[in-house]
């Protein structure tokens, strides 16, 4: 160690440039504090140093890092906030300097560090580290006595590297806090995106969805690609979702790629890459949606809009797991799950010539089958009530429930749109309702005159009038369990005129009784 008597202001300089590079040079914060202490060591001479930090909770005082101390004397160095210097220092928030240990009762060498050393001539410097008005641990040191004339001088030094000290402590914590508060909101995110494409959340009670509910609960947990089916509308997606959500790969990557999107040559771009100058405007290396999706799950939705060379591309991924990006030569291994979907006939495009035939036994693996909404009509009035809880609550609205006019318009009609078109529907109905109840004549134009056959309609001007006001009756006395005077007060008409109009409709008020 260099003599302290040759010791001088650029040493000192080159002491606090070398400690700020340590401190800032890893987030390892014991690596940095023990970095500090050789410094000090190295350049100023000190005998012994420690770096102690208070524990806000018990209000304990332990060693963190020591220099010249042994692991086993260290673990001797716990104090009470106000014990010792130490403990003083901290409590106060001010350094102490004491020229000769020996002189200083309140000095307890706790670590037992100095045994069989003269004490007349070992200096103790120690000084707070401080976070703002937070005293956070205290910097100490040993140095031979030589004096009280370079104390203060070295006091100052101290304090300087004690308040880096502080500042990397400081940054360190709010480094943990914000990773701590990103894990949790992780975790959050994660709960609710499970619970949002859970199977409970697909909403059916049918026979139909029932099975869809089987097929999907049998498939999630296995790495089996899976084919759905169905018209457009129908919740492909949304089963694909719960598919991927629901398996061993949730927690990886699910991408989804719309193949009648986007066109024919730029599809395989866009599904594999491409290299830096593969074509024209292709200025930057791309990565595919299969290297996006590496270890997780890839939604192809419409895949039978594929154009047949990119088909024999995609059956090469999914027999060999590679590819190579466009203008590239590296092959490039995914492990990727295959979850395609389509609103067409798959083999009847087989026997077309327009989807190759190895493909579809490759992709029909697992059908899935998504009903059309016509085909599940015990659901209908589950999913109308879903979508106007679901758009009720967005729009802020207090909307109790759906006419029965309104409600015989919905089951009449056909919906070609399917799922899609049904909550299409209740969104505008919902945005549109200015009272508690939703009435036909919020509904589109389209399911107002919608019959059965699912064929369409005009009507007449006298034929709208009477249904709306049939509708206005059953409502009123909905609302007040069938008791005639009291719905005729709240249509602010006379009890005879809304006895007539009952008669007229042929309504019976005791069916709302």
């Amino acid at each position: 160690m260099p003599d302290r008597s040759v010791r001088h202001s650029p040493e000192q300089i080159k002491c606090l440039y070398e400690i700020t590079k340590a401190i800032h040079a890893t987030m390892d914060l014991q690596k940095a504090l023990y970095k500090v202490l050789e410094l000090l060591s190295e350049h100023l001479g000190m005998k012994r140093g420690s770096i102690t930090l208070l524990n806000p909770e018990t209000s304990e005082i332990h060693i963190e890092v020591a220099h010249g101390i042994s692991e086993m004397e260290k673990t001797k160095g716990r104090y009470k906030l106000g014990e010792g210097i130490t403990g003083r220092v901290i409590k106060a928030g001010r350094p102490m300097a004491v020229p000769q240990i020996n002189d200083e009762p309140l000095f307890l060498d706790r670590t037992g560090a100095r045994s069989g050393i003269d004490h007349s001539k070992i200096s103790f410097l120690c000084v707070p580290i401080k976070d703002q008005i937070r005293v956070i641990g205290a910097l100490s040191v040993d140095c031979t006595y030589e004096g009280t004339s370079s104390l203060e001088e070295d006091v100052r030094l101290l304090t300087v590297i004690s308040t880096m000290i502080a500042q990397k402590v400081a940054m360190l914590e709010r480094i943990h806090r914000e990773r701590h508060q990103l894990e949790e909101e992780n975790l959050r995110l994660r709960k609710e995106l499970n619970k949002k494409y859970s199977f409970s959340n697909i909403v059916g009670n049918s026979r139909k969805m029932q099975e869809v509910f089987y097929l999907i609960s049998q498939v999630a947990k296995s790495n089996a690609n899976v084919l759905l089916l169905g018209e457009s509308g129908t919740g492909k997606e949304l089963a694909a979702n719960a598919i991927h959500y629901n398996s061993l790969r949730g927690s990886k990557p699910l991408v989804k790629v719309n193949c009648a999107a986007l066109p024919a040559n730029l599809i395989e771009a866009e599904l594999f890459g491409y290299e830096k100058g593969a074509f024209t405007g292709a200025n930057r290396t791309k990565s595919g949606k299969f290297e996006l999706a590496d270890k997780g799950t890839i939604f192809l939705d419409e895949i039978g809009s594929l154009a047949l060379e990119s088909q024999g591309k995609l059956l090469r991924v999914l027999q060999e797991r590679e590819f190579e990006r466009l203008g590239g030569n590296r092959t490039i291994k995914v492990n990727v799950r295959l979850v395609a979907a389509t609103n067409g006939n798959l083999a009847q495009a087989v026997e077309e010539g327009t989807f190759r035939e190895d493909l579809f036994y490759r992709l029909n693996v697992y059908p899935i089958y998504l009903p059309a909404l016509r085909e599940r009509e015990a659901d209908l009035l589950l999913l109308s009530d879903y979508f106007l809880e679901k758009y009720a609550d967005e729009y802020e609205k207090d909307i109790k429930r759906i006419s029965t006019p309104a409600i015989d318009a919905l089951t009449q009609y056909h919906w070609p749109g399917n799922v899609r078109e049904l909550e299409n529907c209740i969104e505008r109905a919902v945005l549109l309702c200015e009272d508690h109840v939703i009435h036909s004549y919020h509904l589109p134009p389209t399911l107002q005159t919608a019959k059965e056959t699912g064929t369409q309609q005009s009507q007449s001007l006298k034929d709208a009038v009477e249904r709306f006001e049939r509708e206005l009756l059953v409502e009123g006395l909905k609302n007040s369990r069938g008791n005639m005077r009291k719905a005729a007060m709240a249509l602010k008409t006379t009890e005879r005129i809304f006895g007539y109009k009952v008669q007229k409709y042929n309504i019976d008020p005791r069916r709302y009784r």
